[in-house]
């Protein structure tokens, strides 16, 4: 449970934001300190499952063949064989397309080298390269764990954003979206704590809150 400084906070971005005539999504601008993100292994990079969930739908796409692919379709976005890869590596721009719409792919271990052979000059500039299914991994289950992931990713600036929530979520279920990445990052980073410099949250075109 998250303490009241950050769901004070939330609660200051909700009421402070202007109405609009789209649902908004909330975010979170975390500003770090004290780290050389020119050296990849400093740098923020990893999903984080949220507890309120996301607020806003994920798109997740398989690539899979046989049993897994037939189960992945009743929760997956998309699912797409080994012809359908072959399909995107001999098309550049669909490949683009496809993955700047999506938000994360989950894959069959077992094609993982044939992704990163016909895909990777893709997907791993976007920081998308699949999540490995393995054998006895339930696909169901790790889709729907993912449809509530978030993706933390600094790359080699020292601000970045996530989601952690729509406008129409209570506060309290944001806070503690907010209050689980806060940790994960504290738990993760060198100094924790000492290398955030400060943390804010919004709406989509609302004021900036900082976070206490």
């Amino acid at each position: 449970m998250a303490d009241n400084d950050i769901e004070e906070a939330v609660r200051r971005a909700l009421d402070e934001a202007p109405q609009r005539n789209f649902r908004e999504t909330v975010d979170l601008a975390v500003n770090l300190r004290d780290l050389d993100l020119n050296d990849p292994s400093n740098r923020v990079d990893e999903g984080v499952v949220l507890p309120s969930g996301t607020g806003q739908e994920t798109k997740i796409v398989v690539f899979a063949d046989g049993e897994t692919a037939v189960r992945a379709e009743e929760v997956a976005d998309e699912v797409l064989d080994g012809d359908d890869l072959a399909d995107l590596g001999d098309d550049t721009d669909a490949a683009k397309d496809l993955a700047d719409e999506t938000d994360f792919f989950v894959a069959e271990a077992s094609m993982m080298q044939d992704i990163a052979g016909a895909l990777g000059q893709v997907l791993g500039p976007r920081g998308k390269m699949p999540t490995p299914l393995q054998p006895d991994d339930d696909v169901v289950e790790t889709i729907n764990r993912m449809k509530n992931t978030v993706q933390l990713r600094s790359r080699d600036r020292r601000t970045f954003h996530t989601r952690v929530g729509a406008e129409d979520m209570s506060a309290e279920d944001i806070a503690d979206n907010v209050d689980v990445i806060l940790r994960r990052l504290h738990a993760d980073l060198e100094k924790g704590p000492l290398n955030i410099d400060s943390v804010f949250v919004k709406t989509t075109m609302g004021p900036a809150v900082e976070v206490a």
